[in-house]
């Protein structure tokens, strides 16, 4: 008899990595009542999401004992503290993840065969390739589940597949455009930063930038191929998709929160849900830049600035960490906290729930992948404001290929102007307030995204032919 189709869902331990891979196993549990589903990541990030379970079975999602949260060791106590610019200390993290992390997941699967309960598929996210290895020597199929757009995929495989050198060749030229093969021509400042500043060693990042380059090699040796589940939809990036085709790519996005969930973050006790109640409909400027992004005092007195001069209603999200790093001698936490003429400003908010209200007509984004999908999900137009990583990628698919949006402009020195903000949210929220504009755009594609997601929509579809797979023991 075969045994219960048993997930293990592995994830780097940061807010954007976690959010989607915990939405995946409640997804995978929702699709197939008979599945079990282990969610795990790093014993730091699991003790602050969730403190009172101590690795219990989670019971508070109605799922019974089918889903699990358990952590497993990246060789630290702590996890990592960034503490300074010096790139040393975080490729020793790094390392430290990739060898504590295989040795420690392995056995994790070695328990659960133990407890009668084999893990029979391997799921994670993007930085883990080593996760690959462990599966690959018990004997068990893995998925990458990639957390970034197809586009992104698309230009990360054909860079590793011989077009690394004209990226390189041109690093330094914003303007250049590189074509890879099914996708339309790109500017190298629309291209992932981790492919044009960390490939230098001195780079802080470069260990990522070798991380995804050996996620890449992992994948070309699985056979007969590589099974990657996208956090997109078919209709959202069709063209995208089909520039991976060396892999088995399965959009079964965007996957979305299903309620309550936990995060390395805690809400603001702030009533903002009331605050927002109080607003017309489509006033609202929400402003939010994700988990990472720093910084300094003139951004935030910039931002906030812009955002007064716009004279519209705004939900500011300014995390706790960075108002603790800008509680010096010039601003005090109870002087950034002062009542504000238009706006409210927040620690940390449910995004989704926010997103959906009605009052809600702009959303000011790092656009990070996550928050772009929630934002097309729930049909809200976005101005971008990209920094890292994929981010610039994702600002030119909402502003060059869906036309929902508009990317801000930093100036030379890494400042985001008032003037700047002013501008690109009035052109944002007029062209939202104009018939065929952005907001008509965004209307559009969210319910693309609700037909992808419903019963045997693409998404939909994806998501089970995957599931049959692993009941048929067909590896997709």
């Amino acid at each position: 008899m075969s045994p219960q189709p048993h997930f293990l869902v592995l994830t780097f331990p940061l807010q954007g990595h976690i959010a989607p891979a915990l939405r995946l196993a409640r997804r995978l549990l929702a699709a197939a009542p008979d599945v079990l589903v282990t969610f795990s990541t790093t014993e730091a990030a699991h003790r602050r999401m969730f403190p009172a379970e101590a690795g219990a079975p989670d019971g508070g999602g109605g799922d019974d004992c089918r889903l699990e949260l358990l952590p497993f060791s990246d060789g630290t106590e702590a996890g990592y503290v960034r503490s300074s610019t010096d790139p040393a200390a975080f490729t020793d993290y790094m390392a430290s993840f990739q060898a504590a992390g295989a040795r420690s997941v392995g056995e994790l699967v070695d328990a659960f065969a133990e407890r009668g309960r084999p893990v029979t598929r391997v799921v994670y996210t993007m930085l883990l390739p080593w996760a690959a290895d462990v599966a690959r020597d018990k004997g068990l199929p893995s998925a990458l589940y990639w957390i970034q757009p197809a586009a992104v995929l698309a230009v990360y495989y054909h860079y590793f597949h011989g077009h690394a050198a004209v990226v390189a060749d041109h690093r330094h030229d914003p303007s250049f455009l590189v074509r890879f093969p099914g996708l339309p021509p790109q500017a190298v400042r629309d291209l992932p930063s981790f492919l044009t500043e960390s490939t230098d060693p001195s780079d802080f990042f470069h260990s990522v930038y070798t991380t995804v380059r050996d996620l890449f090699d992992t994948l070309d040796r699985e056979t007969p191929r590589a099974t990657v589940l996208v956090n997109t939809c078919q209709e959202l990036e069709e063209g995208a998709l089909a520039a991976v085709g060396a892999y088995d790519a399965l959009p079964i996005g965007p996957v979305l929160p299903s309620g309550d969930e936990a995060g390395l973050f805690k809400q603001d006790g702030v009533k903002y849900m009331e605050w927002l109640d109080a607003k017309p409909a489509d006033s609202v400027v929400y402003v939010a830049f994700g988990s990472l992004a720093r910084m300094e005092r003139e951004q935030l007195d910039e931002l906030l600035l812009g955002l007064e001069e716009t004279g519209r209603p705004y939900l500011c999200v300014v995390r706790k960490d960075i108002k603790a790093e800008l509680a010096d001698g010039e601003a005090s936490e109870t002087e950034m906290d002062a009542p504000l003429k238009n706006g409210m400003v927040v620690e940390w908010c449910d995004q989704v729930r926010v997103l959906s209200h009605a009052a809600v007509g702009c959303f000011v984004t790092h656009c990070g992948w996550n928050s772009v999908m929630e934002s097309v999900a729930c049909g809200v137009p976005m101005v971008c404001v990209p920094k890292m990583s994929d981010q610039r990628m994702n600002a030119w698919l909402v502003e060059c290929e869906w036309r929902v949006g508009a990317r801000a402009e930093v100036g030379g020195d890494g400042v985001l102007r008032a003037a700047e903000v002013r501008r690109r949210v009035e052109e944002v929220m007029r062209e939202g307030e104009a018939a065929g504009g952005a907001r008509r755009a965004a209307s559009e594609w969210k319910a693309a995204v609700v037909e992808a997601l419903g019963k045997g929509g693409s998404s939909d579809r994806n998501l089970r032919v995957f599931l049959e797979g692993i009941s048929s023991g067909v590896s997709l």
